[in-house]
């Protein structure tokens, strides 16, 4: 998406503070995701005004040429805000009524060469995709994060873990989730007999998740490692949960969250 500088204008109130500081006070960066970088504050303050504000978030090449740095620097940079929207480590545990869903996140068969197809790669298939468990509050947050499988033993820890005993769950009907542990009133939606609502009873939030992830992979990034996925659904997370926030208190929230260097031979060991 290209920059529009009339939106930017519009944050120059804020912006333009943040550039004062960093041009009088010189704050103490050591710790942060600003350590080590040469990279001006005021351009970082714009990356991360960029990514927490659109709704899909931005290209690194479409960043590099925003504020005037190389597609190799904006790509760092765009992982660094990653690093820093780790929703997980201050995310309060899910409660009341929580769905549950699981996707799969990679190309379709149909678009790739013809000797790089793979066959069989249906439904729940992870020959060529890599599996993704998410959760979602009704009215509240969602969690969501690369899993090795989907089995009952998999998903049943992640969800004792991340929801309060006695919440009831919504689930569709894959097998995995026959086994959820008896301490969750457990509800099934049919999918595979066309059932999408049966009362209150839905996983429609949690899909609505996974299409803006997924419209965000496929139209702005076009492809994600499975090695930096979790990275990416932080970034997705961080946007969704604080999506009722304005531009500007988004944009606040997050320097409350840049403490933690990431070096770069760190992220791509």
């Amino acid at each position: 998406m290209k920059l529009d500088k009339d939106s930017v204008l519009k944050t120059a109130y804020f912006i333009g503070a943040l550039k004062r500081i960093s041009m009088r006070e010189s704050p103490n960066k050591v710790g942060t995701i600003f350590e080590g970088s040469k990279i001006s504050l005021r351009k970082w303050f714009v990356a991360i005004y960029l990514i927490t504000s659109h709704k899909k978030g931005i290209s690194s090449l479409q960043l590099s040429k925003d504020i005037g740095v190389t597609q190799k620097t904006a790509w760092f940079m765009l992982h660094r805000i990653r690093h820093a929207v780790k929703t997980k480590s201050f995310n309060a545990p899910l409660k009341n009524v929580v769905e549950a869903d699981e996707t799969y996140i990679g190309g379709k068969e149909k678009n790739k060469h013809t000797d790089k197809r793979l066959g069989h790669t249906q439904g729940r298939n992870t020959k060529s995709k890599t599996p993704v468990f998410g959760m979602i509050e009704r009215d509240g947050i969602v969690m969501a994060e690369k899993v090795d499988n989907v089995t009952s033993k998999t998903l049943g820890s992640i969800l004792a873990q991340n929801v309060v005993k006695g919440s009831t769950i919504m689930t569709d009907e894959w097998k995995a989730y026959t086994k959820l542990p008896l301490d969750y009133n457990h509800h099934i939606v049919k999918h595979g007999l066309g059932e999408y609502v049966n009362g209150n009873c839905h996983t429609n939030t949690m899909e609505n998740f996974w299409s803006l992830l997924k419209r965000g992979i496929v139209g702005i990034y076009h492809w994600t490692s499975t090695k930096h996925l979790d990275k990416y659904l932080d970034e997705f997370e961080f946007r969704y949960n604080y999506k009722e926030a304005g531009e500007s208190e988004r944009f606040n929230i997050f320097l409350h969250e840049i403490n933690g260097r990431l070096k770069y031979n760190q992220l791509i060991s």
